[in-house]
């Protein structure tokens, strides 16, 4: 396989550093549904519903508050926002295990409103790092470091919280997403490319950059982890009426190697691949997955297809978002991809889940990889009109299909 991608990218100064920095600094942030889960039900004695509403306060706020901050680091730069963040993390953090559940539930929205933005923060930097021809490797790196992130940090979390308890694995999540913020603002990554202008950029009207064609980006964001989210519950789903249940763990693991190594791949290649075909693709390959049977290890082979193309399509996206948006609203732009991509997962999951629960466990994986379709189909005609307007001259990234 040609590395000769990877090791241009890497040598490119700055961009190293980031994104070890970044596979630390979302450890923590990736526990934070787990364990927001264990101490209510553990610790406040509640049902799974009720953790589940405080994961959705968190969610929510998090989709509203990714845009806002994003913008406030275009126009103000990235510092004062991870000083906020980190504060209002901290205080939250520090202070959750000792709140009521009324109390915590509006106290989750709050904090995922200013969560730290660590995730748009990284992609907004790799643009401001990397020219826009080497940017595919460097967004398969930060993709793939977000799936060693997640088989990381969650696993941590439920160790901890059985081992010790879920209150004091509260309070160590939270040190570590202190640490985080530190960490980012000593970094202080840039958000602007050495070519663009230091100071304030011009206010850029948003019906000048949120066309159409972004719009569309956002779309296939969502839908993939959508598609994503539910495949998570179908399989545990799947495994469950097949008595198979303590297999989840080596299922999972599998479904996430499979995307690092299509990551990869995905990075090492000179060919452009299109966000809305890999979506599609992602979306065809999910639906089946479910015929396979309650077998651990088939479901483990069903998977493969499907958990390939999970690293590439979200690097795509973030690479179609960096080069459509204007440098001056980049971060907002990011910020809008991150609030996609969050709301995706947050939608996948209870739809799969009420589906099994109203039918069977192989229609999670169907209906959701079904959605998908449907929302590439929706926005294909956006990329042909674009394809007919086009004129000689070289296009932004592609969303349409692409020769595979």
């Amino acid at each position: 396989m040609n590395l000769k991608p990877y090791r241009e990218a890497l040598a490119l100064p700055g961009l190293r550093s980031l994104l070890l920095v970044s596979v630390l600094a979302r450890i923590p942030l990736t526990a934070t549904g787990v364990t927001l889960t264990f101490h209510v039900v553990l610790d406040l004695g509640r049902g799974y519903g009720a953790a589940g509403l405080v994961g959705a306060a968190s969610t929510v706020g998090a989709a509203l508050g990714s845009p806002l901050l994003r913008r406030l680091v275009d126009r103000r730069g990235l510092r004062p926002v991870l000083l906020l963040t980190t504060i209002a993390e901290g205080i939250f953090w520090a202070s959750a295990p000792e709140l009521s559940y009324p109390v915590l539930l509006p106290a989750a929205f709050l904090a995922g409103l200013l969560t730290l933005p660590v995730f748009s923060v990284v992609r907004q930097s790799v643009a401001a790092l990397v020219p826009a021809e080497r940017r595919r490797p460097a967004y398969a790196l930060d993709s793939m470091s977000v799936e060693l992130s997640f088989m990381v940090g969650p696993a941590l979390a439920v160790a901890l919280a059985t081992a010790v308890s879920p209150r004091l694995t509260m309070w160590a999540v939270g040190v570590g997403i202190v640490a985080s913020g530190i960490g980012f603002w000593l970094l202080d990554p840039p958000t602007r490319s050495a070519d663009e202008p230091a100071g304030p950029h011009r206010k850029v009207p948003r019906r000048e950059w949120l066309t159409p064609r972004l719009l569309a980006v956002l779309a296939v964001s969502l839908a993939a982890t959508l598609v994503l989210g539910g495949t998570d519950v179908a399989v545990v789903a799947v495994l469950r009426a097949g008595g198979e249940v303590g297999w989840t763990g080596a299922v999972l693991t599998m479904w996430a190697v499979a995307s690092l190594v299509g990551g990869f791949a995905y990075g090492a290649v000179t060919r452009s691949f299109s966000p809305l075909v890999l979506m599609a693709v992602l979306s065809l390959t999910t639906i089946p997955v479910g015929l396979g049977g309650a077998h651990w290890w088939l479901l483990c082979l069903a998977l493969i297809p499907a958990g390939a193309l999970c690293a590439p399509t979200i690097a795509s996206t973030a690479d179609a978002v960096s080069r459509l948006a204007p440098a001056g609203v980049r971060g907002e732009a990011m910020g809008l991809h991150g609030s996609a991509v969050t709301v995706g997962i947050a939608l996948g999951a209870p739809l799969a889940g009420a589906v099994i629960d109203a039918s069977t466990p192989p229609w999670g994986f169907a209906v959701t990889g079904a959605i998908g379709v449907l929302v590439a189909l929706a926005v294909l005609p956006i990329e042909l009109r674009h394809r007919r307007q086009a004129t000689a001259e070289p296009a932004t990234p592609e969303l349409a299909p692409a020769t595979l």
